[in-house]
């Protein structure tokens, strides 16, 4: 099979003949640049959009092909296997920038689909563990061992894994919520500081460019005292029994106590409402009254949740997060009230903000046409009205942590931008927050302190 590619316009498909070449011949196909007049305007435009996704596969490959390099970041997975979900979605975030390169990894606790993955990742077959024990210690005695681990099972595995690592000397990146309790979670964070270890917790939403900016904007004070917060979470995914059937994984585990936890819909994605507010407005919550709900009959663990908050220095907080919500995919968003002016954001549009400031026209600010802070715009990809999306903000938490840890590596110590990711102090509180939210449930939706 041939393609045709045409020269591509533009600083954004600079890349976009040696990304079509690299992904076919990846895949075995022959490639030239020529002229694509014979291809329908569809197909053209379909190679130029695809540059992005290629892009990503590309860091994968060269990554993968470049291994041994000297100085080049190692990292192995835990979970993660063919056919899971989440765990792609990291390894796609981690090759978007091409800074890490996948070394090891225990991908299930089944040995032959641990294999399946390894192999089909390219990873060394002697580096693909049967537990994740094993991988911890032959891993640390290395001398080209990882530097980090990312962990992508189910909850309830979280906190047994990453002490484990951080105990053989091993950096952390892990899947949230942290852990299924508070106590486990404050001894990841504590062991991770006597270690002198680097640990993130993988809030995604957080590495959008305009959620660093609402941050910014509200930091220095731009729409005054908060008064007010709103902020939901709804998806429509498990409006049905969805965990009835056996092939659908995610449902299965996360709507199951023994591997979930104490919650499903609050634990799952109330948690992300919990630290994007934390993370944009600084606000410290002092109590809560929640409302978790079952809607779908048989179902053990919550599928819809209301809490109201109040937060220290007397502002107001209203969350819903939601699986049964028919019309909305991943709807996150936030509403920011403050006593000059506010912020609004939407995760499905997440390159506009919405600002509004006392006696002055509303505003949509564009990520990357419009000035951003230094910080925030550092991380723009692209040109404005060329979307950035799911995999950007969450390639921007897994560059940030590396860069940090490269630095941690050649003997710095980061500096404040380089350590602007999620960590286990977050990942507390966001398992503090589920806690607490299931006791006022369980309280008749009773205020309780937090």
């Amino acid at each position: 099979m041939i393609f045709f590619l045409d020269s591509c316009m533009g600083q954004c498909y600079s890349k976009c003949t040696r990304v079509h070449q690299y992904r076919a011949e990846y895949y075995g196909f022959r490639i030239k640049t020529g002229d694509s007049s014979d291809l329908s305007s569809m197909n053209r435009f379909f190679l130029h959009i695809n540059a992005r996704v290629c892009i990503m596969e590309i860091n994968m490959i060269e990554a993968s092909k470049n291994n041994n390099a000297a100085g080049k970041i190692r990292y192995g997975m835990v979970g993660g296997g063919s056919g899971a979900f989440i765990g792609e979605v990291h390894r796609k975030a981690i090759g978007l920038d091409g800074k890490a390169a996948l070394t090891a990894g225990c991908f299930s606790r089944s040995l032959p689909l641990t294999l399946e993955t390894g192999e089909a990742l390219g990873v060394d077959k002697d580096r693909l563990y049967e537990s994740y024990l094993e991988m911890a210690e032959a891993e640390s005695k290395r001398e080209d061992g990882i530097d980090f681990v990312s962990i992508v099972t189910p909850n309830n595995s979280h906190f047994m894994i990453a002490r484990t690592f951080l105990e053989n000397g091993i950096h952390v990146v892990c899947d949230k919520p942290l852990t299924t309790n508070y106590e486990e979670a404050e001894e990841l964070h504590k062991l991770a500081e006597e270690k002198g270890l680097l640990f993130a917790v993988t809030y995604t939403y957080t590495g959008y460019p305009a959620v660093k900016q609402a941050r910014e904007m509200i930091k220095n004070g731009e729409i005054g005292e908060i008064r007010f917060v709103n902020a939901e979470y709804p998806q429509e995914w498990l409006a049905e029994p969805a965990e009835q059937d056996p092939a659908n994984k995610q449902a299965v585990w996360r709507t199951d106590p023994a591997q979930s936890g104490i919650s499903n819909c609050v634990g799952d994605i109330g948690s992300h409402v919990e630290n994007m507010i934390s993370y944009v407005t600084g606000l410290e919550i002092e109590s809560l009254s929640a409302r978790l709900d079952k809607m779908v009959e048989g179902r053990k663990l919550d599928d819809n949740a209301v809490i109201m908050l109040n937060y220290k220095g007397g502002a107001k907080g209203l969350y819903w997060s939601s699986q049964i919500a028919w019309g909305h995919d991943n709807d996150l968003s936030f509403r920011i009230y403050g006593s000059e002016g506010a912020i609004s954001w939407r995760q499905e549009n997440p390159n506009y903000l919405k600002i509004a400031k006392k006696g002055e026209h509303v505003k949509v600010a564009s990520r990357g046409r419009d000035d951003f802070y230094d910080h925030p715009g550092s991380y723009v990809r692209i040109p404005s009205g060329h979307p950035e999306g799911y995999f950007e903000a969450f390639g921007n938490i897994y560059s940030t942590f590396i860069d940090a840890l490269t630095v941690k590596k050649a003997g710095g110590t980061p500096d404040e931008n380089q350590l602007d990711f999620p960590t286990p102090i977050d990942g507390a509180k966001g398992v503090r927050f589920i806690e607490k939210c299931v006791e006022s449930s369980d309280k008749n939706s009773s205020w309780v302190d937090f």
